[in-house]
Parts: structure tokens; sequence; C-alpha cells
């Protein structure tokens, strides 16, 4: 498998012995034993930095979680946690999201609530913990077993049914467009369009039944990925960076629970694994935790959402010209690495360092040792083996639905630096007549930078080198690839965001109803604003909308919605009413937000059809801002 070894501290002219595994110069894409020979090679030259620069590495502890243990922490993180422990009984803000959740999203709670009732009742604690069996038997009863469009009976009279009761109806809140309702034989959707309508694992659940054994294999072994392609959305795309953070908390629960529904459907096992705390570093540069780094840095550089030395090293490596033969392939000096990692930490923060002397192979064996250095993986302890298992879902589409989640599973801090990573690969394989790094290439070199961890994954590589390589790679592939449709956020979870907003709001306002007779006249007043604002917008017509915009110079606008209108129409309409004393703002630095009614904000990508989304949410209100603000 390693054809001859290799060491780092060679010069960049010469070839090692073998050779033709670096010359590259002639298929466009190298044969696998080769590429996964880039693989072992980057290993190899991994072990070795390893063993020059940080012998005293201490290694990061994975903790074997007790029973039940497990499945407790994932609840937690679902936000579920007050179905059990102390805390139960306050478990209204819970049914209600309870009541949003598809049928297989229901399952995957239930499997974790029971696990945790048995092992509970084992040590006898007294918490008194629901069943939640119970919960949902109330909202199983009802006719529609299936949610989220696979049987469009349910979503049709979702009007007049108690909803709050009624979960099954999942999170096809629609109050518009027709195209929503049909079922899931009917869509219009390709092999490779990605349908972000209808919950993934419900996806899976329909085709597992309906093809049983007939699924084609994903599988690691084509190299040909499929064209994926989002169809375009009425509605808007919605991104991630789009939402406000109230409604991106539920977007987390929700993307958990759906991933753990997708990988119980397949057998699949979804563990959260749990860093024991270890000491870090709380300044410099390598070997730093993220959010330490982003401290400092955000005192530099005030609102920098990514670490001020990964920016560098990149700009560093673009600077020479991406053309370089073996660029990432290559590395540099092993002996002048580590000096330089040594000099970058006195002097990176005082600016004294000089940038001159870096050679682009040595920035870029710096900018992995930097992903390779941080004390917890940039794709984090808890989702590492997730992302792993990625590889073991069935069909290429799954495993990119579960990229997806995963995506938004990642802290923000973690989730930007890997978006500013993946786009570099992606200007590195832009130019891969030049410098022969084809797509499958820069992920055989990369992938064990992301996924060989310190005293974590290097136990996994001792178990089954080859399938784990192999693996690592084609999911690094994916997310090279396909990195642009891992920043969406699918309609299926804005839409159970929504209902969530709607039933909480409804909630509210029973309980205040209910609140004692003294209230009544202050809850009168709110009732009665509230009634106003409409009136207030207006005298506005049936079919307008009007539109805020504080910070330009035309405040506000009356819009007539047309079949054909898009937010982006709007902006362009208010960005060309123009006056002296207002600065003049880019088309690109400000955004048509949707804010209240059934969700917190949403930054509206141009092309939403305005009079769609109206009929998602009728009671918004549309402003005009810069994305900053």
């Amino acid at each position: 498998r390693r054809s001859g070894q290799y060491t780092m501290n060679h010069d960049h002219s010469k070839k090692t012995s073998d050779g033709a595994s670096f010359d590259r110069s002639g298929s466009q894409d190298s044969l696998d034993e080769l590429s996964m020979d880039d693989y072992w090679k980057e290993l190899e030259n991994i072990h070795e930095t390893r063993g020059n620069n940080h012998e005293e590495r201490v290694a990061l502890v994975v903790k074997e979680p007790d029973e039940g243990e497990l499945e407790e922490e994932w609840l937690k993180e679902a936000g579920l946690s007050n179905l059990f422990g102390e805390s139960s009984g306050d478990s209204l803000e819970s049914m209600v999201f309870l009541s949003t959740l598809t049928r297989t999203q229901k399952a995957a709670v239930e499997k974790r609530v029971e696990t945790v009732r048995q092992t509970m009742r084992k040590k006898n604690k007294q918490h008194q913990i629901p069943d939640v069996r119970d919960i949902f038997r109330l909202q199983n009863d009802s006719k529609g077993k299936i949610c989220d469009g696979s049987e469009p009976s349910t979503v049709r009279t979702s009007e007049n049914k108690n909803e709050i009761q009624d979960g099954t109806k999942g999170p096809k809140f629609s109050l518009g467009t027709d195209e929503q309702k049909s079922p899931l034989e009917d869509m219009p959707f390709s092999d490779t369009d990605i349908n972000l309508e209808i919950s993934f694992a419900e996806q899976a659940a329909n085709l597992k039944d309906s093809s049983a054994g007939k699924m084609c294999k994903g599988g690691g072994g084509d190299t040909l990925l499929p064209n994926f392609r989002l169809p375009k959305d009425k509605t808007g795309t919605t991104k991630i960076g789009d939402l406000a953070p109230q409604d991106m908390k539920k977007v987390y629960s929700l993307a958990l629970i759906e991933l753990t529904a997708l990988y119980d459907i397949f057998g699949t096992e979804f563990k959260q694994q749990k860093a024991v705390k270890i000491k870090t570093k709380d300044s410099g540069l390598f070997g730093v935790p993220l959010s330490v780094l982003l401290e400092q840095d955000q005192k530099k550089v005030p609102g920098t959402k990514i670490p001020l030395i990964f920016q560098k090293l990149i700009a560093q490596i673009e600077e020479a010209t991406l053309e370089t033969e073996g660029l990432l392939r290559i590395p540099g000096v092993a002996t002048r690495v580590k000096s330089l990692c040594q000099e970058l930490e006195a002097k990176f923060y005082e600016g004294t360092f000089n940038w001159e002397n870096v050679k682009q192979h040595d920035a870029a064996s710096l900018l992995k040792l930097f992903i390779r250095e941080l004390p917890q993986p940039l794709l984090t302890v808890e989702y590492l083996k997730a992302f792993q298992d990625v590889q073991s879902l069935p069909t290429k589409k799954q495993q990119l639905q579960a990229l997806n989640l995963l995506v938004l599973l990642l802290p923000e801090a973690n989730r930007d630096t890997l978006k500013v990573l993946l786009e570099f690969l992606q200007r590195v394989i832009d130019h891969q007549d030049k410098n022969k790094m084809t797509l499958k290439n820069v992920a055989m070199v990369m992938a064990p930078n992301l996924f060989t961890f310190h005293g974590f994954g290097s136990k996994t590589i001792e178990q089954s080198e080859f399938v784990m390589a192999a693996g690592t790679a084609n999911v690094m592939r994916f997310m090279i690839q396909y990195q642009k449709l891992l920043w969406t956020i699918p309609k299926f979870i804005v839409n159970q965001v929504r209902k969530q907003n709607t039933e909480s709001q409804k909630k509210e306002k029973k309980d205040k109803a209910m609140k004692k007779l003294l209230k009544k006249m202050a809850y009168d007043r709110e009732k009665h604003e509230k009634q106003e604002k409409t009136p207030n917008d207006a005298d506005v017509p049936q079919g307008v909308i009007r539109v805020q915009a504080p910070h330009l110079s035309k405040v506000s606008m009356a819009i007539q919605l047309t079949e054909e209108l898009k937010a982006g129409d709007i902006v362009a309409r208010f960005l060309s009413q123009k006056s002296g004393n207002v600065q003049t703002l880019k088309k690109e630095e400000v955004c048509l937000y949707e804010i209240g009614g059934n969700i917190g904000e949403r930054c509206l990508d141009g092309d939403t059809y305005m009079k769609d989304l109206y009929q998602l949410n009728p009671n918004a209100e549309w402003v005009i801002k810069s994305k900053q603000s």
C-alpha cells in the first residue's frame, strides 16, 4: 500500500523513489491506488510533524458514556430536557415543539425517551417522566399517519382542525401555494434535485418502503459525483445566517432530531461523542481553541468571524499563484515549518513577522498544521464520528442530506471556518489543469487533516485503515463539491420553525386571556394595539404591502404584489431613489427582511416571490436594512 517511504525534508523539485505517484502531469484524474497513496503519504507527513513538533501533546480523551447518558444528553441538546428530571412538568414549550415533528422525528424522540425511562427506572430515580408515547398518542390517533406532504388530505384541511393537538400534519405549514401539497410520488423532482420541502428522513422511509432492496448504493467507488441542485423555491431559499438567533436555536434542535431519525432508518448508530475537558492554551495561534482565537482577534478586527492567522495563511498561499503543481500535496520542509510556527507565535500579533520568507508549500503545511492542532477537531468531537458515518448511508443524495444537517449542527465559529476552507479548496481545484490537484487529490490530502484526530481518529485508523481512509476522503470530496448546497436551511425545517412560532403565539394568547380579570384591561389594550397595526398598515388595500427602509432616502413605500414581483425588485426600487444626504448602499449590502408573524427575522434571497411568501406569512412586516445591522 505505501509505495516507498517519503520524508518531509526533501527539496520540492526532487521526486521520491516512487516518482510515478508524484508526477501528476499525465491523466486528468489519478488512478485510485495512486490517489489513495496521497492519503497515506499525508498521514506519514502528519506523524513526522507531530513527532518533531509536539512531543508534549495532550491526547484528547473521549469519554465513554454510561447507559442512558447518551440519550439524556441528546434530549438536552434537542431542547427536550424538560421531558425528564427535576424540570419535568414545565413542558408546555416541549408540547408545542413535539406537535410540529414529523412521524420519523417523533420515532427518534420516542426511542431516546424510552431508553432514559428504563435507565432511570433501573437507577430508581424518583423523577416523573411522562411517557412520550402518551404525548404522541393524541396526535397519532387522528387520520393522517404520515406528515410532511406524503398524504395530502391531511394537509388540505389543516385550517379547520384543531392544529395544536394534531401534530400529524407535520411541518406542512402552508397557507399558500398548492405545489407544496402534492403527495411525495407526484413531486416533480428528478434524481439530482434535492427536495427540501419534505423531511429527509420521511423521504428515506418512503423510498425504503417503496423500493425495498432496490435502492442504488451510493458507495465511494464511482468517481463521478451527480450534479445535485436545489430546485427554485418561490418563497425563497434560506441560507445559514439569514435567520435570527432565536429561530436558529430551533433549527439546531430540529436538525439534530432529523439527522438522528435519518440515521435510525438505516440502522446507523448516531452517537454524539463527549470530550473530557483538557487544559488548553488561552493565547497564541496553534493549538488554541477557535473561540479563544476569535475573542483575541475580535479585539484587533471587530466583527471578524474567521481566525486572522487562518485568513492570512490562505491569502499567503493564493498570493504566490494557485497554479503551482502539487499545491497542498507537496509538504513544506519540516524543520522550516517548525521554526516558522514558533516565529509566528512570537511575532504574528505584533505585526513584525516577515511573510516574504514564507514559501508557498510551507504556508500550505502551516494551514494544515493549524487545522490539526486545534484542541478539538474543526468538525467537533461531538460530530466527527457522525461526519465519518455519512459514508454508510445508502445513496449519495442521503449522504448529502446528512452532511447538510451536520453543517447546521456545527458551532458558528467551526462552521464559518470550514466554509472559508472549503471555498479555498475549490479555488485550488479550479486551477487543476496547471496544479494537477483534482477534486479527488485535494480530498485525499485534506481528509487526514480533518478526520484523523489525536487520541481519537488514530485508534480508528489502526482498526480499519483502508475503509476509514476511503470513507473520510469521500466525505471530504462531498463537502468540497456540494459546499453551496450544504449552507442551505431545508424548507421543511424553516416551516417547522414557522409552525412552532405560530403555535407558541396561540398558546401565549390563550394564557394571557386566562389570566385574572384584573389583567383584562391590559390584555384588551394590547389586543386593540395589535389590531390597529393592520388598519394602520393600511389604509393599505388588498394585495399591497408596506415596506419600511429606515436607513434609505425613501423610508417607506406601498408595494403592489404581483405574481412575478421578487424581493430583489423591491430592493432595487428603493435603491433607485437617490438622495444627496444618504450614503449610497450597494445591492449586495442590503437585504429585504421578513420580520415577525411566524418567523423571528429572515433575510430574503433576491429571487423570493413576494406574493407566495406573503401568503405563507401574512402578518410579517417588511423592512430593508443592511446585512450587518
